[in-house]
């Protein structure tokens, strides 16, 4: 059935026209996801009293990561002697894969959305998990024990963190009364989730973190002790596709939270709907995104000892109130 669709006339020039705009989307998002890593050192670098990026591309520096992407496209693609050199190959893909398709369900505005899916928030979920096959895989098929350390120290963090973050969210699913995400919107037209949940928009804010492998949870490749961790051996665009795919699901996640707990496009007052839905979309984007940036300029990086007993002892329960605290008050309600 698929093929006759696409070998029809009209068929294959929706097909084509589906592919073109997803090439243009994808183009679209790596330029941004490049000027976000140049603002998020230039932020980064004025919270800590450092200038950041300012020599390469003129007086702001705009061209540094553009320079830093040809950099790793030019470097030597080295492969270990005694790795395994398929899964070697195919890890950072299954790494960088899924970061784009959890894009497909995020409306980022009621008329902007790619798929919209009736589970949305669960396919987002359980697409996500899978990066961290890619990066236990790296890790693993390296054949180096730092990597391979940094490999499973991510599959411990995301079992550990994954829970909470879940559980974070179940209190808004039972106010919503849905998975789908742009009827979670849509039930935050006169209050925002994080006014009515806000234990678990800091629990979600705090377990993104630790998925997203970032300070102060950024031990899967603390190279204080793991020189690089689980991409140790890699280099070239091999490393770039790890990095972008944390880059990716930073925004990602930013775009998430802003559905879930910041009422995604609708407007701070009713009386403000003349500004578009976009515009409002954007705005509370980049606060989330600010707010990552600053936690990650702010705080050091912690044992992991403390990362699984702050998972397993302090956010577990504290989601598992949250559920309890919601379901009772919706009943009483």
């Amino acid at each position: 059935m698929i093929e006759d669709l696409i070998h029809s006339p009209a068929g294959a020039m929706n097909f084509g026209i589906f592919f073109l705009l997803a090439i243009v989307f994808l183009l679209i998002l790596l330029a941004f996801v490049t000027y976000a890593i140049l603002a998020e050192r230039k932020v980064m670098g004025f919270m800590q009293l450092r200038y950041g990026p300012n020599h390469v591309g003129g007086r702001w520096g705009l061209l540094q990561t553009v320079a830093d992407v040809l950099k790793l496209l030019l470097k030597e693609d080295i492969i270990p002697k005694m790795a395994d050199k398929p899964l070697f190959i195919i890890a950072p893909v299954i790494a960088f894969a899924p970061a784009f398709m959890i894009l497909a369900t995020i409306p980022f505005t009621d008329k902007f959305q790619f798929a919209d899916i009736g589970i949305g928030l669960l396919y987002y979920i359980a697409i996500s998990g899978i990066t961290t096959v890619g990066i236990v895989a790296g890790g693993w098929a390296s054949n180096n024990k730092y990597a391979l350390l940094g490999g499973m120290r991510a599959a411990a963090q995301m079992i550990s963190y994954e829970i909470p973050l879940v559980m974070s969210v179940v209190g808004v699913i039972l106010i919503a009364g849905s998975l789908n995400l742009n009827d979670i919107v849509a039930a935050q037209e006169h209050y925002w989730f994080i006014i009515m949940q806000p234990l678990a928009f800091i629990i979600f804010i705090i377990a993104s973190v630790s998925e997203l492998n970032r300070t102060p949870f950024d031990l899967p490749e603390a190279e204080s002790e793991l020189v690089a961790g689980f991409h140790t051996e890699y280099s070239g665009f091999r490393w770039a596709f790890f990095m972008l795919a944390e880059y990716v699901y930073l925004f990602a996640m930013g775009a998430l939270t802003t559905v879930l707990f910041l009422g995604g496009w609708l407007p701070l007052f009713s009386f403000l709907d003349f500004i578009p839905g976009a515009v409002w979309f954007a705005f509370k984007f980049s606060v989330v995104i600010f707010i990552l940036i600053w936690i990650r300029a702010s705080f050091p990086r912690i044992r992991a000892d403390q990362l699984m007993e702050f998972g397993w002892k302090v956010l577990l329960p504290l989601a598992l109130a949250n559920i309890f605290i919601t379901a009772i008050l919706k009943e009483l309600i």
